[in-house]
């Protein structure tokens, strides 16, 4: 999303907190625990404007044969081979006031969004344990947002990527990753966010329509320990919107930035039942 997004933050964080081995094994059917994760975000994508948060991080782990939750985040899978899944996944993020955002003063505040659609995955390559592996991702949303009852679509968006895992024998228990990707979106979806109607100009913040197209690219880096009784991460993220068809926009500010956090989560509970899983 492209502000404070949990598609690149707190949906992100789920897929960083379930730090297992990658080796397929027998786990509980479900997990549950608490936590906390320190992040420093921008406003939105391309804002000059940081802000340092704390949110407190619930962990979840569902194991199922259909609906699954864990370090990918939440997904049904709907097709699954030994090379390649398709998913339905889910992404959502936070409003953001324009009182507090001097790019923003003036314009109407950004709702909190849902985004849901199908996400493909394909095993490019990965070695024989399982321990490093090398992987495109392809999900494309449909954006919603949502104030109150009202919902409104703005549009969809294609995130392809390539993510490169690996569980390092020089450090056990350790799960690090790096990922690489691209996103394109509709025209509702960027004018949803750099759109200034006239009604909103002024003599700094000419009027602006948005097109489709690039959006940006990003690198994620990542890396995450599994203890005992809790898990430990931390991750940054190089976001970059030179070439975006929005990059005109009085509303970007900035076209580099990065973001970063931490976090840990403390195991509370877990299903005896046991499920056969490579998360």
């Amino acid at each position: 999303m492209h502000h404070r997004s949990i598609d690149r933050t707190l949906a992100l964080l789920v897929l960083m907190i379930a730090a297992a081995p990658t080796v397929a094994a027998d786990r509980p059917l479900w997990e549950f625990g608490l936590g906390a994760t320190g992040l420093v975000l921008p406003d939105y994508r391309g804002s000059d404007e940081s802000h340092g948060y704390l949110f407190p991080l619930p962990y979840f782990v569902y194991r199922g044969d259909v609906l699954r939750a864990d370090r990918r985040g939440l997904r049904t899978e709907l097709f699954e081979s030994d090379r390649a899944e398709l998913n339905m996944s889910l992404n959502a993020s936070l409003p953001v006031r324009s009182a507090s955002n001097e790019a923003r003063r003036g314009m109407p505040n950004l709702y909190p969004a849902l985004e849901f659609g199908p996400s493909l995955k394909v095993s490019l390559a990965r070695s024989a344990d399982r321990r490093h592996r090398l992987e495109l991702h392809v999900p494309m949303r449909a954006a919603f947002a949502i104030d109150g009852l009202r919902i409104e679509s703005i549009g969809w968006v294609l995130s392809p990527g390539i993510s490169l895992q690996t569980e390092p024998r020089v450090l056990p228990g350790w799960l690090l990753s790096a990922s690489v990707g691209s996103m394109f979106a509709s025209n509702r979806y960027h004018d949803y966010y750099y759109r200034v109607a006239p009604t909103f100009a002024t003599a700094s913040r000419p009027a602006y329509d948005a097109s489709a197209g690039y959006s940006g690219s990003q690198l994620i880096l990542y890396a995450g320990k599994r203890f005992p009784s809790f898990f430990a991460f931390g991750f940054a993220r190089y976001d970059s919107l030179a070439g975006a068809s929005f990059e005109d926009s009085p509303l970007v500010r900035s076209r580099n930035y990065v973001t970063a956090g931490i976090g840990i989560a403390w195991m509370i509970a877990e299903s005896s039942e046991r499920a056969r899983s490579d998360d």
